[in-house]
Formats: C-alpha cells, sequence, structure tokens
C-alpha cells in the first residue's frame, strides 16, 4: 500500500527538506505538503516505479513554486544564517558538524541540492539528474564543485 511505503520514506523526505528549508518548521510543513499533494495524485504514480524519486520531485517542485510565491509577495529569505544543529555530546562532533552545515549552505542552492540528493539522498547521479532537470554531466559537474568547495572549506 502507498502509505505505508510513504510512512516508510519519512526520515528521508524529512531530511531532503530540511535541506531545502534551513527551518525545521519550514521543513515539517513542505513535507506534509508533499504527502498530502501525493497522496491526492495517487492515481498518477505507476506502481513498481520509484516512489522515491516521485515524493523528492513533488517535493522540491512544490518547494521552489512556494519559494517564487515568497518572493513575488517580497518577503526577504535570510540565506545568510545557517540553523545550529543539536549538539552530541562530544563538543568536538559537534563543532565539526556546525562547521559542515555552515559550508554546505554557503554552497549554490544548485550545488547543495545535487550534493545532498547524491550523498545524504542516495539516488544516483541519473536520477538525482531527472529530478534536478538538468543532465547527467551538469548534476555530476555540481557535485564535484560542491565537494571540492567543502573540501577547501573544512580542510
Amino acid at each position: 500500500m502507498m502509505k505505508d511505503d510513504i510512512v516508510t520514506l519519512m526520515p528521508e523526505l524529512r531530511a531532503f527538506s530540511r535541506f531545502l528549508c534551513q527551518d525545521r518548521e519550514a521543513a515539517d510543513e513542505l513535507v506534509q505538503n508533499t504527502i498530502l499533494a501525493a497522496l491526492n495524485k495517487q492515481a498518477q504514480f505507476t506502481p513498481g516505479t520509484n516512489l522515491k524519486g516521485w515524493l523528492f520531485t513533488i517535493m522540491r517542485n512544490r518547494f521552489y513554486s512556494d519559494l517564487r510565491a515568497l518572493r513575488r509577495q517580497a518577503i526577504s529569505m535570510d540565506d545568510d544564517i545557517a540553523k545550529p544543529i543539536p549538539a552530541v555530546d562530544n563538543p568536538e562532533a559537534a563543532l565539526a558538524l556546525k562547521e559542515l552545515s555552515s559550508a554546505i549552505w554557503e554552497l549554490s542552492p544548485e550545488s547543495r541540492e545535487a550534493l545532498v540528493l547524491v550523498g545524504a539522498g542516495g539516488f544516483s547521479y541519473e536520477e538525482a539528474a531527472a529530478l534536478c532537470n538538468c543532465s547527467v554531466g551538469t548534476l555530476k559537474a555540481r557535485v564535484s564543485r560542491a565537494r571540492k568547495r567543502l573540501a577547501c572549506k573544512l580542510g
């Protein structure tokens, strides 16, 4: 049943949403809206195909659509502030995680999205390119540049 499969994918949907939104409340709202849209359009999903890719595409399209709507309303978005990630008991790990988070948010949105889809989302380059509406070569270049920038930034 599709609902059970969506529940299984919730952690991955939330993680991708958090990378897109930078804000927990906005990310949770994006996940909810994505799931509602998916359930409303489940007749358009072909069983046996990639449900995760379908849901990520809905989420990505919804995010950019919402972002365009916000820009039309002339609400300024503060892209310079990376939200702190809750620390673990190890202060060195917490510092490293904060540095990584800040470095990721300094990437361009396209590079960040490509890196998250391939690196954290587990998508193949082909799947991620389809989600981003770009060629595989373009996506590979974005991931490569993002990794190089992170490596330079983090030493």
